[in-house]
């Protein structure tokens, strides 16, 4: 459908505004990789070959994209009931708590039981984290965004609790859990096409894509072709016009943080099932804030969600073999990188597209008036 005069096309808003956005990001990386003395199209290279120029790194890329979009749609959802989850780390953290005390209990059945039990529990738990600020704004109305903080850091001291004094294994001094036994470990990307003959190199990407490519289309299915998918975005857009047309607001931002949690407790799975084997401290190392910048760059929808973590999950893996080949790029510095592409594809969204808006109007209207 053509759009109006006043209306701009939506690749615009979802495809060009973004890019536009990157592009600026790149280019103030370029200026700061300049400042510490180093070739910035060398570091764009080595970047890139990071990310993808070896055997290994792309099935890493897309393990750290696994993650991101499992974050990124748990902020999505929840910004389409007009809330800002900011405890995706918090819920992911429970997340990996579930997952792992599922596999302590059960790693002595086989992994096709073991796996969707894991599923669940990291699922409950990441919910059952994200229901108390969900029922806290929805019933007594706490700001989510002061409750989601504050659990980030109570999740961060039961589990620093629970790995010192209650699941430390025993004999030990490092905080972690023992490990689970190998016939619960999720199958890697290695092991998978290796049942077909194929051989591909190691890397951490495992059964859980698959897990968060069927979130996407679960995600997509309820909020636009559900009735409690309406309920949400009605509340998102008007609590008013929700109670107008029957529609319980409390349900609804309840309801998706439920949501939200259970997505963001699937990190844990990722992380503790199919990579570690073990729960240990700090394993999220930051997803669910990343995942809001996920969930603005990709508009809140899975298909933008899944671009976004591609493209942080290349970040994140380009940026660590960035420091082994240019070594005036230190591990501050990829964070400074990393941290600049949040900063105009999450925070500063919106900062060009009143320009770029303006621009495709007077380009529009002129062929128009030709």
């Amino acid at each position: 459908m053509a759009a109006g005069p006043n209306e701009i096309p939506r690749w615009v808003d979802y495809l060009l505004v973004p890019l536009v956005n990157l592009l600026v990001a790149l280019l103030l990386t370029g200026v700061v990789v300049v400042a510490v003395g180093a070739d910035p199209w060398q570091a764009l290279k080595a970047l890139v070959s990071g990310a993808i120029g070896y055997p290994g790194s792309v099935g890493a890329t897309l393990y750290y994209a696994t993650n991101f979009i499992f974050a990124g749609l748990a902020v999505a959802v929840a910004f389409h009931a007009g809330l800002f989850n900011i405890g995706g780390e918090g819920q992911a953290y429970l997340g990996g708590l579930g997952a792992a005390l599922a596999c302590l209990a059960f790693d002595q059945w086989t992994i096709w039981i073991v796996a969707p039990m894991v599923v669940i529990a990291s699922a409950l738990f990441g919910a059952a984290w994200a229901y108390i600020p969900g029922y806290l704004q929805a019933k007594r109305g706490s700001h989510i965004v002061i409750t989601t903080i504050m659990f980030n850091f109570i999740a961060f001291a039961l589990m620093s609790y629970l790995l010192v004094d209650v699941l430390i294994q025993p004999g030990q001094q490092a905080p972690r859990s023992r490990d689970f036994d190998p016939g619960v470990w999720l199958p890697t990307a290695q092991e998978i096409v290796g049942w077909f003959g194929i051989k591909i190199a190691r890397s951490p990407l495992n059964l859980s894509s698959l897990l968060a490519l069927l979130s996407c289309v679960f995600v997509w299915l309820f909020i636009w072709h559900t009735r409690w998918g309406y309920e949400i975005r009605t509340v998102g857009h008007s609590e008013r016009a929700a109670r107008y047309a029957g529609i319980s607001p409390s349900r609804a931002i309840i309801m998706a943080m439920l949501i939200s949690g259970a997505l963001a407790g699937f990190v844990g799975f990722n992380d503790i099932m199919g990579v570690h084997h073990y729960l240990l401290l700090g394993f999220t190392g930051g997803v669910g804030f990343v995942g809001i910048a996920v969930a603005l760059m990709g508009r809140n929808h899975p298909f933008g969600v899944v671009l976004a973590s591609l493209l942080f999950g290349a970040l994140y893996q380009g940026g660590s073999e960035l420091t082994f080949d240019i070594p005036q790029i230190t591990r501050e510095m990829v964070v400074v990188i990393q941290g600049l592409v949040i900063l105009f594809c999450g925070a500063l969204e919106n900062m060009f597209k009143p320009h770029i808006v303006a621009l495709f109007r007077r380009q529009h209207g002129a062929e128009a008036a030709a």
